[in-house]
C-alpha cells in the first residue's frame, strides 16, 4: 500500500496531478478540495494516498488532508453503491465538516445537491453513515458555522474529544466548561480534556 507521495508537483489539473518522486511520475486523481490547497507547479508537495486495485488498472487517489482521505475511505468502504468516482465528487462538492454535519442532521437535500449524488444515494449515505458520524458530526458542523474565537474553538475541540470517548454532548459541554472555569481561558485542548476526565 502506498501511504503518501512526497515530491515535486509537475502538473496540476482540478481533478488530477502528476508528482515526480525521485524521477518517477505518479498520476494521482484528486478532489477539488485538495486542488485548492496545492502549491504552484514546480513546488514540493506531500499527498496522502489511497491505492485502488482493479482488474484493468491500479489507480492512486490523493488528498491534502487526513480528514479528506478518511471521508473518502469511509464512503467507499461503508456506503453500498459508492465507488471512488462518487466519493471524489462528494469531497469536491462539500468539505468533510459540512458533510458530517449534513449526515448527522439527515440533510438529504444538501447531500443530493452534490454532482453524481441523487436523492436515493443521499438517503443511503445518511442511513449507512449516521451511526458512524453521530452527534459529534453535528456539533463539529455547528461549531464551524459559528466562526468561534480561539478559546471557544479549544472548548469545542475538547467537547468533540470527549464525545469520541463516549460522552453525551450536553454532559461533555458542561464538563469542559467547568474545566475551563477552573483552568482559565488559555487552557489547551489537552489540558481541558485531562481535567474533564478527572472530574468524571
Amino acid at each position: 500500500m502506498i501511504a503518501f507521495l512526497h515530491g515535486k508537483l509537475v502538473e496540476a489539473l482540478p481533478t488530477l496531478v502528476v508528482v515526480d518522486v525521485h524521477g518517477v511520475g505518479y498520476e494521482v486523481l484528486i478532489p477539488l478540495s485538495s486542488f485548492d490547497k496545492l502549491p504552484a507547479p514546480g513546488g514540493e508537495v506531500r499527498l496522502l494516498t489511497h491505492l485502488a486495485i482493479r482488474e484493468d488498472a491500479h489507480v492512486l487517489y490523493g488528498f491534502m488532508t487526513v480528514a479528506e482521505r478518511e471521508l473518502f475511505r469511509m464512503l467507499i468502504n461503508t456506503v453500498s453503491g459508492i465507488g471512488p468516482k462518487i466519493a471524489l465528487n462528494v469531497l469536491s462538492g462539500m468539505n468533510p465538516v459540512a458533510f458530517r454535519g449534513a449526515v448527522a442532521t439527515g440533510d438529504v437535500k444538501a447531500l443530493s445537491s452534490i454532482s453524481g449524488v441523487g436523492r436515493k444515494t443521499a438517503e443511503r449515505i445518511v442511513v449507512e453513515l449516521k451511526d458512524k458520524v453521530g452527534a459529534a458530526g453535528a456539533w463539529e458542523a455547528s461549531s464551524a458555522e459559528r466562526a468561534l474565537s480561539a478559546g471557544d474553538q479549544r472548548v469545542s475541540d475538547a467537547v468533540l474529544a470527549l464525545m469520541a470517548l463516549g460522552f453525551k454532548q450536553p454532559e461533555a459541554h458542561e464538563t469542559v466548561r467547568a474545566a475551563q472555569t477552573m483552568l482559565g481561558d488559555k487552557a489547551t485542548v489537552e489540558e481541558l480534556v485531562r481535567a474533564s476526565l478527572k472530574k468524571v
